[in-house]
């Protein structure tokens, strides 16, 4: 099996967990299976020798787990300083400037106090990451970023705009 496959089948399964973890209202909940999809997506991107996405996204792993303990803005400068560091060291043209600023917003996003806040800032990040993943040439990570979208937007329906939109 090609790397690239093992990287496609990774990312694949990080969808799994990416869906269903905006079908959560508890922040704690999400932040844990963005930690479990994080894994892989770093493992991902190291098959593709996309070494700055990896680097932050292993840095986004470490910084979900973090954050189900703490939403303290000193943890979140802290991840937004090394995800800067991680991209300077990394860098390699405009993906790697894409990619620090997708997570940066989802770093702001993850230590987020409101799920509601969380969810809106996810899909300013999650943007970046897909542009990221388009330019990259990695298919299965551009749909992973178009579901979890989705998923981030179907979540926010239910959570928060269906009973303003249902007549009572």
């Amino acid at each position: 099996m090609s790397a690239f496959t093992l990287s496609q089948i990774l990312v694949a399964i990080a969808i799994v967990f990416d869906l269903i973890s905006f079908q959560f209202k508890a922040r704690e909940r999400i932040v844990a299976c963005l930690f479990i999809s994080g894994i892989l997506i770093s493992i991902h991107f190291c098959l593709l020798a996309q070494w700055t996405a990896a680097g932050l996204m292993g840095i986004a792993t470490v910084r979900y787990l973090t954050s189900i303990f703490t939403t303290s803005k000193k943890a979140m400068w802290g991840f937004s300083g090394a995800a800067v560091v991680m991209s300077a060291l990394t860098f390699s043209g405009i993906t790697s400037l894409i990619s620090c600023l997708g997570t940066l917003f989802q770093t702001r996003a993850a230590f987020c106090q409101r799920d509601k806040d969380l969810r809106l800032l996810m899909i300013v990040g999650t943007s970046f990451w897909l542009i990221h993943n388009i330019l990259v040439g990695s298919p299965v990570a551009v749909l992973m970023e178009m579901l979890f979208i989705g998923s981030n937007l179907v979540g926010y329906y239910r959570h928060y705009l269906r009973e303003k939109l249902t007549p009572s």
